[in-house]
C-alpha cells in the first residue's frame, strides 16, 4: 500500500470531524490581500555586472500575501539576498496568484512567466494542492511540465519545498495534523521529481513562531519572508556560482 493510500485510510474515518472544521475555518479565516506595488524590480542596481534575471512562479506567497508591499515580498527579499552574496544586480519578477494550484498555474501563469527570459526560476507550490487534495500524479505532471518549459529556455529551475502545514496556527489541530502529513507526502515526491530533473529542491527554512507569521497565522510576515529568502539564497548561491 502506498503512502497516499495510507493517508486516505487514516483520514476517511475522521471526515465527520474534519469536514465541519474545514468548512468553519474557510468561513472564518482572515483573508489578507496580495501585496501592493509592481511585482517586479531590480535589487542592488548600483552593483556592476549583468543582472541575474530571477523569476518566481507560485501561489499566494509569490503574490506577497502577508505583507503590504512587494518590497517586503519573498521575490524582492530573495533578490536582495542573492545580490549581496553574488555581488551583482538581480532583476526579479513575481508571477503569483492567491489560491492557485500547480496545474492551474501551468495554464495561467506559465505563459506570463515565459514572456520574458530568466536565468533562474523558483517554483513555489504545495499549500493549495495539499488542501485541495490534488491527486499527486496531476501535481507532479504540472510541475514537471513547468520545469521542462523553463528548462527549454535555458533557465535553471529550483523547487521550494512544500510548507509544513502542521505548523500553520490558523488551522485547527486535527486539520494541521492531516494536512501536515499530506504536505510531507507531496514534498517527498517533489524531492524525487527534482532529483529526476536535475533541479534543486530547497527545504523551507522558516521558524513557525508568531513573529515570523502574518496576522492570519497562515502566511509569512515581512520578517518571515526575509528569513525564508535568506535560507534560499544561502542554498542557491553555490549553485549559481557553478558554471552550467
Amino acid at each position: 500500500m502506498n503512502r497516499h493510500a495510507l493517508w486516505w485510510l487514516a483520514t476517511v474515518p475522521l471526515l465527520p470531524l474534519a469536514l465541519p472544521l474545514a468548512l468553519h475555518t474557510r468561513r472564518t479565516a482572515l483573508r489578507l490581500p496580495v501585496a501592493q506595488g509592481e511585482p517586479s524590480g531590480t535589487a542592488a542596481a548600483h552593483l556592476p555586472g549583468e543582472p541575474l534575471r530571477l523569476l518566481l512562479i507560485g501561489e499566494s506567497t509569490v503574490a506577497g500575501v502577508g505583507v503590504t508591499h512587494f518590497d517586503q515580498s519573498l521575490a524582492n527579499c530573495l533578490a536582495v539576498a542573492l545580490a549581496e552574496r553574488l555581488g551583482r544586480p538581480v532583476r526579479w519578477r513575481a508571477c503569483g496568484e492567491n489560491g492557485i494550484t500547480a496545474s492551474e498555474a501551468y495554464e495561467r501563469l506559465l505563459p506570463l512567466a515565459l514572456a520574458e527570459p530568466a536565468d533562474l526560476a523558483l517554483l513555489v507550490f504545495g499549500v493549495n494542492d495539499t488542501t485541495h487534495l490534488t491527486p499527486s500524479k496531476r501535481w507532479l505532471q504540472a510541475l514537471a511540465a513547468m520545469a521542462d518549459a523553463l528548462g527549454e529556455r535555458g533557465c535553471r529551475v529550483v523547487f521550494s519545498g512544500v510548507p509544513p502545514l502542521q505548523h500553520f496556527s490558523a488551522l485547527p489541530w486535527l486539520l494541521r495534523q492531516l494536512m501536515g502529513w499530506r504536505a510531507s507526502l507531496l514534498d517527498r515526491e517533489l524531492q524525487s521529481l527534482a532529483q529526476r530533473l536535475g533541479a534543486l529542491h530547497c527545504q523551507l527554512d522558516l521558524p513557525f513562531e508568531a513573529h515570523y507569521l502574518a496576522e492570519d497565522g497562515y502566511h509569512p510576515s515581512a520578517l518571515g519572508y526575509r528569513q525564508w529568502a535568506a535560507g534560499l539564497a544561502e542554498r542557491l548561491t553555490p549553485e549559481l556560482l557553478r558554471p552550467l
